[in-house]
């Protein structure tokens, strides 16, 4: 069993959320992580983890004796290049290597935890603001999903034309923070939900957010779609 942790394996570093979100991860045969997503390392950052101490040298393992030799002075294992598909590649880890040293290990937990708090944050705070709908009731992670129903849509019957105008919101509304350049929020339909374009925010480690910010982000979406 393999776990895509891309995103959510960085709450690894929280003790208080690995134990709610990732209970159970140790059963996996693999799992894959990428830092330099909610953690912000510099791109590119992936580590990939393996119970089977052997599995990458035996999949990928070209043996090229002008490149590996096996009868050399100290233990070959760490000759990496010969467990990777592409052999040579960028010291990549390095650059988590080098963020850990720098922020330790509490302080990589603060920032984790903190970004796990934003979220929620924003959360609680559309979920009482006119205007602003959740697409579902707990934000999953740090990913806040949501719709924002612009005045001239709302108390009016949710028929599929309704929908179909909802969403045609969120993409104006991104149009518009792009061209005026306050913020970038992502935005996205699911169609096997039968969803419109929701905007969907992503909140990182990196610029280590606040509430003020949180508020600020729900301010700019309400004044750049205030008229639509």
């Amino acid at each position: 069993m393999h776990i895509d942790a891309a995103w959510g394996g960085s709450l690894l570093l929280s003790k208080k959320h690995r134990k709610e979100s990732l209970k159970g991860v140790e059963l996996a045969d693999s799992i894959v992580w990428n830092p330099h997503k909610m953690l912000g390392a510099s791109l590119q950052c992936t580590l990939f983890l393996t119970k089977y101490q052997n599995l990458l040298k035996e999949c990928n393992s070209a043996s090229a004796t002008y490149l590996f030799q096996q009868d050399k002075f100290y233990d070959t294992q760490y000759d990496t290049g010969d467990k990777s598909m592409q052999c040579g590649r960028k010291v990549d880890v390095l650059k988590l290597w080098l963020m850990w040293k720098a922020r330790g290990t509490n302080g990589l937990e603060h920032l984790v935890d903190n970004a796990c708090h934003q979220a929620l944050y924003f959360q609680s705070l559309i979920k009482e603001r006119p205007g602003f709908r959740l697409v579902i009731p707990r934000v999953q992670c740090t990913n806040v999903c949501f719709w924002y129903v612009p005045p001239s849509l709302r108390g009016q019957e949710e028929t599929e034309e309704w929908w179909k105008e909802l969403g045609q919101v969120a993409p104006k509304i991104k149009e518009r923070m792009v061209k005026e350049g306050t913020m970038l929020i992502g935005y996205q339909p699911l169609g096997t939900k039968k969803l419109p374009n929701f905007f969907r925010l992503v909140i990182s480690c990196q610029p280590p957010l606040t509430n003020d910010d949180m508020k600020h982000i729900a301010d700019e979406i309400e004044r750049l779609g205030n008229d639509l």
